[in-house]
């Protein structure tokens, strides 16, 4: 008789540890599908809200134009104030013509600029100064406009390096030598003071996004 009730009682707790068993396997079961589904829900809302950030950076500054002279790559000496024209506006940076990291990159980008508003029946001064004045002769510049198939609108210089590096130092430019250089490029509407200044790389429809919006203004 205890022989069947004990056999009795082992058997309400065998099936009692069962259900708690397949309650415990439900319960938790369905929280890690849950759980899963909310980590694939909450990666794909961030994945959607996550911007595509932007290779540089833009902020408004006033500049002048220094009163140095400087030699065009046509090897005529120049003052640059009265040679980048006030009534009209420019885009500018500086480069050299041995560099192999983001000159090629900021010269493709004035060449494709110059060629989109051209299109656009926009017009924009283009100059590119050297930084490195000692290697980058009038001739050198010559070739390497023709390399990126620089058109009328674009206009590199070079000079003494006292002038190159004056000119830097009047956009805060000035890193020491040609081997700190980083990308920056300076736009400025007609008959302004205010200046856009780009640190980073910016493709040629940025530029001429961030000239539109300055001209707005």
């Amino acid at each position: 008789m205890k022989t069947a009730l004990n056999n009795r009682k082992s058997g309400i707790f065998a099936w009692k540890l069962s259900a708690f068993g397949l309650t415990v396997m439900l319960l938790f079961g369905n929280q890690t599908t849950v759980n899963a589904q909310e980590h694939q829900h909450q990666h794909h809302d961030h994945h959607k809200a996550t911007p595509e950030p932007k290779g540089y950076v833009s902020m408004q500054a006033n500049y002048t134009i220094p009163e140095v002279m400087l030699v065009e790559s046509d090897g005529k000496e120049k003052l640059l104030s009265k040679t980048v024209d006030p009534n009209k506006p420019v885009m500018l940076n500086f480069i050299f013509t041995t560099c192999t990291a983001i000159c090629p990159s900021m010269s493709a980008t004035f060449a494709q600029v110059a060629q989109k508003m051209d299109r656009g029946g926009e017009t924009v001064q283009l100059v590119s100064i050297s930084v490195d004045p000692e290697q980058d002769t009038p001739t050198k510049l010559k070739e390497y406009a023709k390399k990126f198939e620089a058109g009328s609108m674009w206009r590199l210089f070079t000079g003494t390096t006292a002038n190159s590096i004056l000119t830097q130092r009047a956009f805060d430019a000035y890193r020491g030598d040609k081997m700190n250089h980083v990308p920056l490029t300076f736009i400025r509407g007609a008959n302004s003071v205010r200046w856009a200044r780009i640190e980073g790389i910016a493709s040629a429809d940025e530029l001429i996004k961030e000239y539109r919006a300055l001209a707005s203004k």
